[in-house]
């Protein structure tokens, strides 16, 4: 039976965009079944109007509004392609602040999504879903978080793993098997180097 995974997002975090490459790559031969969630890191962070990256979290809360619509349209198996497009125009074209109907459109969803961005009434199901992933790992960490469920039918979850870009195929297998064994331990807490690596958004999708 496939493995039920849930992965929490913000299209801007480029550490999870990498990380994401990584996953949906070893999905289809690990038996994965992704679940894409919403993580706002302007909500998380408490992103205040003066900050330089006020603009882009205030505006990808959008599209995570955008992803909620979808979602109760009884779309949720296309989040993954609509995060990958938001992704592609972010991290490898390097556009800001785009029209959500231009990302709907170009992988087949109904544009008229898209008026959720600036809808509030979609934050209640974003910050239910987001709060359920900070329910798993503690509020003292960011994107990405990834959980599974163990085979005693508990759901664990870890922020990680932040990866500078997606490992070559036996790597990128191991890195998953790695995951799985540590994120399901009680005893595991943290394992953690200093970055000197700038996140490579790899080829695009």
């Amino acid at each position: 039976m496939p493995t039920a995974v849930r992965f929490w997002v913000d299209p801007i975090c480029p550490w999870c965009w990498t990380t994401s490459q990584w996953i949906r790559r070893i999905a289809s031969e690990n038996e994965l079944e992704i679940t894409w969630e919403p993580i706002s890191l302007l909500v998380k962070n408490e992103t205040q109007p003066e900050s330089p990256h006020y603009a882009a979290v205030e505006w990808t809360r959008g599209l995570l509004r955008v992803m909620e619509s979808v979602r109760a349209a009884g779309q949720e198996d296309r989040l993954g392609d609509l995060y990958t497009e938001y992704g592609r125009r972010i991290h490898h074209n390097g556009e800001r602040l785009f029209d959500a109907a231009l990302a709907l459109k170009e992988v087949g969803l109904d544009a008229s999504h898209a008026t959720a961005a600036d809808d509030e009434a979609w934050d209640a199901p974003l910050l239910e879903r987001m709060n359920e992933g900070l329910a798993l790992v503690g509020a003292d960490v960011g994107t990405p978080i990834i959980a599974f469920h163990r085979p005693d039918g508990r759901e664990v979850a870890t922020f990680g793993p932040v990866i500078t870009k997606a490992p070559a195929h036996d790597d990128a297998i191991a890195l998953w098997d790695a995951f799985v064994t540590l994120t399901a331990m009680d005893e595991f807490w943290e394992l953690k180097r200093t970055r000197t690596a700038s996140p490579e958004p790899g080829d695009t999708p």
